[in-house]
């Protein structure tokens, strides 16, 4: 997920650390980030007196950098689950005080001793309907260039989605997806090589199928909604999405520790995280949250 920050984050960027009365945020950039801004960062500082300064995208070296330089500018992370459990066991991330940040509603799936949810997205299949006749089924379609022509646009990091989407495509059962055959998706993958054109981020995302510059996507599903409601005329299969969640983190060593776990208590209230649901089109993870 590393891409360009647009609109309302462009004046919010924080360039140094967070001074008094301050913590810094750091996330996707984005559709996203404008979600949590609004929903989290925003009623956060009207209600708790700490303004929230607004940095990214996340970058997982970056962050790693700082900790072991001991100069950490960042209070709270929006990360993928697989760096937290990595983080947390090579010492990069600070506990979570679950004295100040209420847990018993929170899905225990993606909540630890160091990550807490931020919220629930999905890989979804999106295409531009001015690029592609007819509507794909499912990601198999992906890979049939005879039926559906054009470029075809993948997450750029493996975990976790193109591996799995490469064998649903191959036919393999959901249900005996792991453990993974990495041959026998790299093998899938060869078959469309010279179609692939890799995103980092979700804004590039959404600009590659906007654009039609690629007509097929792998997208997490907020993205497709963003573009939904910019009037893109974008279509979105929900067959095999992988359904997976990102989570919130404290870097070891952050400056403003008791404002950043305030702030996570906030996010991932039951009202945080309804209204972050009803910006994103991302699901809470906070089970009593209605959005």
């Amino acid at each position: 997920m590393k891409l360009i920050f647009a609109g309302i984050l462009a004046g919010l960027i924080a360039t140094t650390a967070a001074k008094a009365g301050e913590m810094v945020f750091t996330s996707w950039g984005g559709t996203t980030q404008e979600a949590q801004t609004k929903s989290w960062a925003e009623p956060f500082t009207a209600s708790a007196g700490v303004k929230v300064l607004q940095d990214g995208p996340t970058d997982y070296g970056k962050l790693k950098a700082m900790v072991d330089a001991k100069n950490v500018t960042w209070d709270v992370v929006d990360v993928e689950m697989d760096f937290a459990i990595k983080a947390a066991k090579d010492g990069l991330l600070e506990p979570i005080d679950f004295a100040v940040v209420p847990k018993d509603d929170l899905d225990p799936r993606f909540s630890n001793e160091h990550a807490i949810g931020s919220f629930y997205y999905s890989f979804v299949l999106a295409w531009n309907k001015g690029a592609v006749p007819g509507e794909p089924a499912g990601w198999a379609d992906m890979f049939d260039t005879k039926k559906f022509p054009g470029k075809r646009t993948f997450y750029k990091w493996s975990a976790p989605g193109v591996i799995e989407i490469a064998l649903l495509a191959d036919g393999v059962p959901a249900d005996k997806l792991y453990p993974l055959d990495l041959d026998r998706a790299f093998k899938k993958l060869d078959t469309i090589k010279s179609d692939i054109v890799w995103w980092g981020g979700g804004a590039e995302s959404q600009q590659l199928i906007a654009s039609g510059e690629a007509a097929f996507g792998q997208l997490w599903n907020g993205r497709v909604f963003a573009l939904e409601k910019d009037g893109a005329d974008v279509g979105v299969s929900w067959n095999q999405n992988l359904t997976a969640a990102d989570v919130l983190v404290v870097p070891k060593g952050a400056k403003n520790k008791d404002a950043a776990m305030k702030f996570l208590a906030a996010a991932s209230s039951p009202t945080g995280q309804a209204k972050f649901a009803e910006a994103s089109g991302y699901a809470p993870i906070n089970t009593k949250a209605k959005a």
